[in-house]
C-alpha cells in the first residue's frame, strides 16, 4: 500500500519577470519498505519535489498525499516533526548542541521528558553505528561521516515512516559515502521505512529498488 502519493502535482515558481513550471503534472506513488532514486541534471526539478514531499511546499495543482490526507489539508509543521524526516548534504546540526544535544532536539520540541530524551537519543545514535564517545562532542570535532550520521540520528529519532535524503553522500569520501547508503537500505528493507533519495550520484541510484528520472519538471520511471 502507497504511504506517500503524488498526484498530478504541478508547481509554477512566478515573479513579476518570469514564471518557471518547475515540477508538471507529476502522479507516482512510494511504497514503504524500497528505496528511491530521484535523479536529473540540475534545475530539472529534484529540489522542488523534495520540498513538495516534505511539506515544506504546496503544490501549485494537484495534491501531496500522506497515507490519506493531502499536505495542504495538513499541520505541516506536526508532519515534519513526527511522520517525515530529511536528511540534508550539508548536515544542518546546531554548531553549539553537542551530538546527543543535537538529537535529542527533535524529541525535546514534542515535549519528551529530558531523561526520555536522552535514553532515546543514545540509542539512535548507537543505532547508526557511532559509540558513546561522540555524545558529547560538538560537531566541528566530528569528520564529516561522523556528523551525516549525527544528522540521520537526529531525522529518525522521532520514528519517521518517511525518510527524504538529498545527497545524503555529496560531502563525503567513497568509504563514509557507501556506509551512509547501507544505513539508508537497512531503515527500508530492514526498518519498512520508505527512503527517497534525491541524488547526482549514478552509484547510489544503482542500489536503489526503484529509479525516477526527472526532466523538465516531468517524471518518468527508469527501467
Amino acid at each position: 500500500m502507497s504511504i506517500l502519493t503524488l498526484k498530478d502535482v504541478s508547481y509554477t515558481y512566478k515573479n513579476k519577470y518570469q514564471k518557471v513550471e518547475a515540477v508538471k503534472n507529476v502522479s507516482f506513488a512510494f511504497q514503504q519498505g524500497k528505496v528511491y532514486a530521484i535523479v536529473g541534471k540540475s534545475g530539472s526539478g529534484k529540489t522542488t519535489m523534495l520540498s513538495l514531499l516534505a511539506g515544506l511546499d504546496i503544490p501549485t495543482a494537484g495534491q501531496v498525499v500522506y497515507q490519506e490526507t493531502a499536505t495542504s489539508e495538513m499541520d505541516r509543521d506536526k508532519y515534519r516533526r513526527e511522520d517525515v524526516a530529511v536528511i540534508y548534504q550539508a548536515y544542518n546540526l546546531f554548531p553549539l548542541l553537542t551530538a546527543l544535544e543535537n538529537v535529542m532536539y527533535p524529541l525535546e520540541l514534542q515535549g519528551v521528558k529530558s531523561k526520555e530524551a536522552r535514553l532515546r537519543a543514545a540509542e539512535m545514535i548507537e543505532s547508526v553505528d557511532l559509540s558513546k564517545e561522540v555524545f558529547k562532542r560538538f560537531p566541528a570535532m566530528l569528520s564529516g561521516g561522523e556528523q551525516q550520521r549525527i544528522a540521520i540520528a537526529r531525522a529518525l529519532v522521532s520514528d519517521p515512516r518517511v525518510i527524504l535524503a538529498d545527497e545524503p553522500t555529496g560531502n563525503l569520501d567513497t568509504e563514509n559515502g557507501a556506509n551512509i547508503v547501507a544505513i539508508l537500505k537497512s531503515l527500508a528493507h530492514v526498518k519498512n521505512r520508505c527512503v527517497i533519495i534525491v541524488t547526482h550520484d549514478p552509484a547510489i541510484a544503482q542500489q536503489a529498488d526503484v529509479v525516477l528520472r526527472m526532466k523538465d519538471g516531468e517524471i518518468a520511471l527508469e527501467a
